[in-house]
């Protein structure tokens, strides 16, 4: 699903979603982000409100612990709540119901570096940005569906996202575009029958 609604720039607003989104999964869920300042603003205006509820959220760059205790805590609690960026995004296995949602902040487009630039120079920017874009989407969904059994949710709260990079996602994946209401509304129905 792609939220249509949320200004991802207004980070009150994309830590509302969260912290909604992730109440209506009861936890299981994954918070993906694209820099660290984000993750830890977000993880600031969620954590208490979400504990009151009885969630636990884990924190890449904010908890303390290397990512791997972080993911073997998140693995063991299936009600909890993981908070990460890219080294979470890329090649993390999650089966069963420990993770059955996932929420990226925005589209993972490349950062400007001098390397990026001179790719981009000889393969066209276009072409290789939108490839870079793909690959970090097709990471990040990758780690909902890890076994015949599991079944999820995959989020992105950027109303940016074009059209072209929706290739990036499994052909029988079901992608609409809808305002947070009825993405929460879907999480609870599909996530908690």
């Amino acid at each position: 699903m792609i939220v249509n609604d949320v200004n991802r720039n207004d980070l009150d607003q994309v830590a509302a979603a969260y912290r909604e989104l992730f109440f209506a999964a009861n936890g299981g869920s994954l918070g993906l982000f694209t820099a660290i300042q984000r993750l830890r603003a977000v993880h600031g205006k969620i954590f208490h409100p979400l504990d009151k509820l009885g969630l636990k959220v884990y924190s890449q760059h904010s908890d303390g612990l290397n990512l791997s205790t972080l993911i073997d805590i998140f693995r063991m609690e299936e009600n909890s709540c993981l908070l990460g960026t890219d080294a979470a995004r890329d090649g993390v296995d999650i089966p069963g119901r420990s993770l059955r949602l996932i929420v990226f902040d925005r589209v993972p487009w490349p950062r400007p570096a001098i390397l990026n630039k001179a790719r981009q120079e000889l393969f066209g920017r276009k072409t290789y940005t939108d490839m870079l874009t793909k690959i970090k989407l097709t990471q990040a969904f990758g780690r909902l569906i890890r076994s015949k059994t599991d079944k999820g949710i995959f989020i992105l709260l950027d109303p940016g996202m074009p059209t072209r990079l929706l290739t990036a996602f499994p052909k029988e994946a079901v992608i609409t575009r809808c305002n947070l209401e009825d993405a929460i509304n879907e999480v609870k129905t599909f996530l908690n029958p």
